[in-house]
């Protein structure tokens, strides 16, 4: 007889007789047999599973007496046995599994309640080793979850313990499962067994020592629906763990382009969190302003005065605990997200007022040994992160003049910022505080240009500034300009084949310049 298609399958409600329970977390577990057992159904179960179930007296038959089989290696084999694979993979609308079953003495699972190894949580020990995590990979689970997703329209499957109340409220009011409902529990069946073999495959390419992988495996759990993507007509939702990083405590969700901004702005951060009080605005996910002071209030006029219209509807972020004087200074225009480690009483009963206005607590900044993916036509770019820093002592001064210890700073300063700045990427910067940003230009010239035009537009003096460029120079012209506005220092990667031109005009200026080796490309 043919294999039904899915189209054919029977989506007659499914009536319980028999539930196999073997479960890592026991989380309710006793509750959901005790639910079964009043409700008439047999439940059979392994080793502690077992035992829980036992404890609270309610009957339960082990799975070695249906296997004929003692539990062995240490557990390791359990249910990978017909006895126990046959009940769940039969096909009991199909006549040819029922006659089966019955030659082979096989009685049908309606219920598989499983949950795996913790495998995740294992590995995530500071001193786990590798006979440690492998032990904690689980193989029958998978096997059974499997199984029992695949057979959906004959099988029920719970794979976490959140999923059991909404089973036994249907169970009570329908003395059945219906069929969309097992066919969402095996979707949800199946994503778990596919983040836990991601989780393993990954752990493995880690201690395996591959810088990229040569499979990727991306599995994130939906966090929250958001109300759309970049635009009202597109759909959208946030993935993976964003709760271990923020949290935002008060305002509106967050929308996807706050999300996309505060990436940007944690980023930009976790270069200055051990420095000393630090702020930068964002606009569209590009730093407007960015300072650096002994007092946090200082730093947000010096970050506000780069750029005095555009932080209008922006976000800011402090890499210290916010106090009332900067909230205030803040709150004179309207910003849409503030973002801190902390904020003082003080200043959230102020910021609170707006009700609109999102506070956001840092809770930690992004890993720097994460892979970045960026979705591309046919699959995803892959790269490590961009979380190469410089010191002064790694620096080649390539000029006749060397810096002076405050165009040092400047310099470094400026570099920290322009490696955030969408390329090409060109940050004008004194005293630890940026003074124009040009960005996203396809003429390092342009950027250049906009950088100075917003310094002039805000009245801040170039004169004496540094300059960053995100990648080298390729003409003179470049260093010319700057030297014009009225920088002395410039830091760029170097590389050029015209570097040497581009070092005369720096003599021919009396500028100094440092060439870091390294470029900071952000598209």
């Amino acid at each position: 007889m043919a294999l039904k298609p899915l189209s054919q399958l029977p989506e007659t409600p499914l009536k319980i007789k028999r539930a196999l329970l073997s479960v890592s977390d026991k989380s309710g577990i006793v509750e959901l047999a005790k639910m079964l057992h009043q409700n008439g159904v047999e439940i059979l179960s392994t080793g502690g599973t077992a035992n829980v179930i036992r404890k609270a007296e309610i009957p339960v038959k082990d799975v070695s007496d249906v296997t004929q089989f003692p539990e062995c290696l240490d557990g390791r084999v359990k249910t990978l046995h017909p006895n126990i694979h046959g009940g769940i993979l039969a096909r009991t609308s199909h006549e040819p599994d029922n006659q089966e079953l019955k030659k082979l003495d096989i009685k049908p699972i309606e219920l598989v309640v499983v949950n795996l190894y913790p495998f995740k949580k294992t590995i995530k020990k500071a001193d786990i080793t590798p006979a440690e995590a492998t032990e904690n990979i689980d193989i029958g689970g998978p096997t059974m979850v499997r199984a029992a997703a695949k057979n959906f329209a004959h099988v029920c499957i719970l794979t976490n313990p959140g999923q059991y109340n909404s089973f036994v409220e249907e169970l009570n009011k329908k003395s059945a499962i219906s069929f969309s409902t097992r066919r969402k529990l095996a979707r949800k069946a199946f994503e778990h067994t596919a983040d836990y073999d991601a989780a393993i495959s990954n752990y493995f390419t880690q201690i395996d020592e591959q810088a990229l992988p040569e499979q990727l495996n991306v599995s994130h759990t939906k966090s929250a629906d958001l109300r759309y993507g970049e635009n009202p007509h597109q759909k959208a939702g946030i993935y993976g763990e964003q709760q271990k990083y923020i949290d935002c405590f008060h305002g509106k969700e967050l929308s996807y382009n706050n999300y996309l901004d505060i990436d940007s702005a944690l980023n930009l951060m976790a270069d200055f969190q051990n420095d000393d009080p630090t702020i930068a605005i964002f606009k569209h996910t590009v730093p407007c302003g960015v300072a650096t002071d002994d007092h946090l209030t200082k730093a947000y006029r010096k970050a506000f005065e780069t750029d005095k219209m555009s932080p209008f509807g922006g976000i800011v972020i402090s890499n210290k605990k916010l106090d009332l004087e900067t909230a205030q200074a803040i709150d004179e225009i309207f910003t849409e997200i503030i973002l801190a480690p902390s904020f003082s009483d003080e200043a959230l009963d102020l910021l609170t007022q707006k009700k609109n206005r999102r506070l956001v607590r840092i809770l930690q900044f992004p890993e720097a040994d994460t892979l970045t993916v960026k979705s591309v036509f046919g699959g995803a770019l892959v790269q490590q992160p961009d979380s190469e820093t410089v010191e002064a002592g790694d620096l080649k001064t390539v000029t006749e003049r060397k810096p002076t210890d405050i165009e040092m700073a400047d310099m470094l300063f400026a570099w920290k910022v322009v490696k955030h700045v969408k390329s090409n990427a060109i940050v004008y910067a004194k005293n630890r505080q940026t003074l124009g940003i040009g960005t996203g230009q396809t003429s390092r010239v342009d950027s250049s240009e906009i950088a100075v035009n917003k310094a002039q537009k805000e009245k801040l003096d170039l004169k004496g500034s540094a300059i960053a460029s995100d990648a080298f120079f390729p003409f003179a012209d470049g260093v010319e300009a700057a030297a014009k506005a009225g920088a002395t220092a410039v830091i760029q990667p170097g590389g050029s084949i015209r570097d040497e031109e581009v070092i005369q005009e720096a003599n021919k200026s009396e500028m100094t310049m440092i060439f870091t080796g390294k470029r900071h490309f952000k598209h």
